[in-house]
């Protein structure tokens, strides 16, 4: 954890101390094991109706009816109605539904968690040499709430080339947790993608949270259940993934956090701003003009045909 000036720090540090004991004194992950336990559960399908109405979901975007659904969790990882989230023909998209908490440049290494507090990307990636690549590139987090759709998707057409799955806590990564603990994306379990796209290598960091059961994708280490995941070293992996802007990459049981790394010469600016609501595909920002690179098609790469459709009848989905 970085911070700005010393007297903001203080400030930081003073105003958040008994946030940050009371985060650190929560069962966080028996909590985070415990509901995911129970929202696989049948007799949770009980309190969907109850959810929707709590958090004013729009049931109509739905791909199936609320009494289709055979658990709470399945209900959280809800496909979409066709035509539900139209793609932005243009620029970098949104990969999931949500809020943007931060966005910038990325200098000397550093990205803006909340007011007066950095971290570094070397932290964040879990390597040095990874994190000077994105120097002087471009970032956006983007906080999903328990409200919002929980598929992740591919904000440009590219191949999955590489992954690392790093351990940590499971701090909440709502307001309270962000404002509150410092590094708080740093300490927090997470799996990193690499994308190779036609405008270079993006890294995308899916981040765990407590009480988000599991991220899960098609690819990244076979973990299962919280308790199990604590314990375990880092792990990576190559993979070959092709898929089209928009095709679904992955999906969090529960609301959590994404954040794009961009490297330098990618974006030529962001076309939403912090506190901006956004729907996956929208745009997040317009592209420089593309480099003379070429790209494999879809319809060439017999790795996956995704598409936008529905990972689940595709994919091999590994909990993480």
């Amino acid at each position: 954890m970085i911070c700005l000036e010393p007297g903001l720090q203080m400030t930081f540090l003073r105003s958040h101390r008994w946030k940050q004991w009371g985060l650190r004194l929560l069962p966080k992950r028996a909590l985070t094991a415990a509901v995911g336990r129970f929202a696989r559960m049948r007799l949770s399908r009980l309190l969907i109706p109850h959810y929707v109405r709590w958090y004013q979901i729009d049931a109509d975007e739905a791909e199936l009816p609320l009494a289709a659904y055979s658990s709470l969790c399945e209900f959280f990882t809800r496909g979409l109605r066709p035509g539900a989230r139209p793609l932005a023909t243009e620029g970098l998209i949104s990969p999931v539904d949500g809020t943007v908490s931060a966005l910038g440049r990325i200098l000397e290494g550093t990205l803006l968690q909340a007011k007066g507090c950095l971290y570094t990307v070397s932290a964040l990636l879990g390597s040095e040499r990874d994190a000077q690549v994105f120097e002087g590139g471009h970032y956006i987090t983007l906080y999903l709430s328990p409200r919002d759709y929980h598929r992740i998707h591919m904000p440009l057409s590219g191949e999955v080339v590489f992954w690392r799955y790093i351990p940590g806590r499971l701090y909440p990564v709502n307001a309270l947790g962000v404002a509150a603990v410092p590094g708080l994306f740093s300490k927090n379990e997470r799996l990193v993608s690499w994308l190779e796209t036609r405008y270079g290598r993006l890294a995308m960091v899916k981040v765990g949270a407590t009480v988000v059961g599991s991220i899960r994708t098609p690819y990244g280490p076979w973990f299962t259940g919280a308790w199990n995941r604590h314990r375990r070293r880092v792990h990576e992996g190559a993979v070959e993934l092709w898929l089209d802007k928009g095709g679904e990459l992955g999906r969090f049981e529960l609301g959590s956090t994404v954040i794009l790394l961009c490297p330098p010469g990618m974006l030529k600016n962001f076309t939403v701003r912090s506190g901006s609501s956004v729907r996956m595909g929208e745009q997040l920002a317009q592209m420089n003009p593309l480099p003379t690179r070429p790209i494999r098609s879809s319809n060439v790469n017999p790795v996956t045909q995704a598409g936008t459709a529905a990972l689940g009848t595709t994919h091999n989905w590994r909990p993480i």
